[in-house]
């Protein structure tokens, strides 16, 4: 169960090979987190980020595999990580979803691509998310913890495809906050500015930017008080409420 100060003591993680995951996992075991199932699709990334649960104080840790390209199986990984969660806590305290596909630049005009980052980053996750909500509404208690960012804010032109992906995604999370209010699970939105991680190498540096153990803490802390939304670094939610001001002629020439 979930401590007096909103620490778990088990989570299931959607996305269990993301750096930003990884980062939040290691903060979370170091406090009272005992229990973690990773999910994700690379088996070889998913063994390392176990070890390093592991190393870090996890007492369980378990592995399941999915494909964020694969809409139609999102409901069996969650099934699959829930039940790996009960076997080994009991319970799930905590699912944190950190699944996503950046796009690059010009990349837009393959629609291929466009079709993965859409996927990947809100068809999957929202699936996923249906799943988890109604596995938790039935045992009644627990916390979802969603990555947006806050490129869903305001999209702009160098990464619009993933921005209006998270931007569905961010979304959806505050819809699934408000269906399940009173049912003893609450949805909880972090928007982070960029962070550096595989994910983002070879961008440029952006106004608004964070790190892994930033968002860590971010989030541990959002946990204790119960935030809806979590923004990292704080000033970014002042920020991104003046970019929505700005008109999209002046907007397009704002660097970053």
């Amino acid at each position: 169960m979930i401590d007096a100060l909103g620490q778990p003591q088990s989570a299931v993680v959607l996305g269990g090979t993301s750096d930003l995951a990884g980062a939040i996992v290691q903060a979370l075991v170091r406090r009272r987190c005992r229990s973690v199932v990773l999910a994700g699709r690379d088996e070889q990334r998913l063994a390392a980020s176990a070890a390093t649960a592991s190393a870090a104080g996890a007492e369980h840790v378990s592995i399941v595999r999915f494909d964020a390209l694969d809409v139609g199986d999102a409901a069996r990984a969650v099934d699959d990580a829930f039940a790996a969660a009960l076997d080994a806590a009991g319970g799930v305290d905590l699912v944190l979803l950190a699944v996503g596909v950046l796009s690059r630049e010009r990349e837009e005009l393959d629609p291929a691509r466009t079709a993965e980052v859409v996927t990947a980053t809100y068809s999957w996750p929202a699936t996923a998310l249906t799943r988890a909500a109604a596995l938790l509404r039935e045992q009644g208690y627990g916390r979802i913890v969603v990555l947006s960012s806050v490129a869903a804010m305001r999209v702009r032109r160098q990464n619009f495809v993933y921005a209006s992906a998270k931007a569905g995604l961010d979304t959806f999370s505050v819809g699934l906050s408000e269906a399940l209010r009173g049912t003893g699970v609450a949805v909880q939105i972090v928007r982070p500015g960029r962070v550096p991680t595989k994910m983002t190498e070879g961008l440029p540096s952006a106004p608004m930017s964070s790190t892994p153990d930033a968002v860590a803490d971010a989030v541990v802390a959002g946990l204790e008080s119960g935030a809806p939304v979590i923004w990292v670094p704080p000033a970014a939610r002042w920020a991104m409420g003046l970019a929505r001001l700005v008109p999209q002629a002046l907007w397009r020439r704002v660097p970053g």
